[in-house]
């Protein structure tokens, strides 16, 4: 049984004059793209300190089921924490333990 809520959030893409880019200020209920159970599991933290500024990383492992959709531009929304996915999700479609690995990260200043 996979334990986590998990949501998987994705912002439609918008053009200005000179770029595209992912309007996140949309309210969350309108960027849901999958919602659904999920485990989590913690994969490394850091910190880098400076002078000018003091920041926080931590990186997650997410096991989503084989039928939930997510791509390297989506957000995750996991324990009411923001986490951007990192990379490229893998899927593994085959055996009887098909699922999508996430890498999900997160900083904080």
């Amino acid at each position: 049984m996979l334990p986590d809520h998990v949501e998987v959030h994705r912002a439609p893409l918008v053009e200005s004059a000179y770029t595209r880019k992912r309007d996140w200020a949309l309210p969350p209920e309108r960027t849901r793209h999958w919602s659904g159970r999920a485990s989590v599991q913690p994969d490394r933290s850091f910190e880098v300190r400076s002078p000018a500024r003091e920041t926080a990383q931590r990186r997650l492992r997410v096991y989503l089921p084989a039928g939930a959709t997510v791509e390297s531009a989506d957000r995750l929304l996991i324990g009411g924490r923001w986490y951007e996915v990192d990379g490229a999700p893998m899927v593994w479609g085959t055996g009887g333990l098909r699922h999508v690995r996430v890498n999900a990260w997160e900083v904080e200043h």
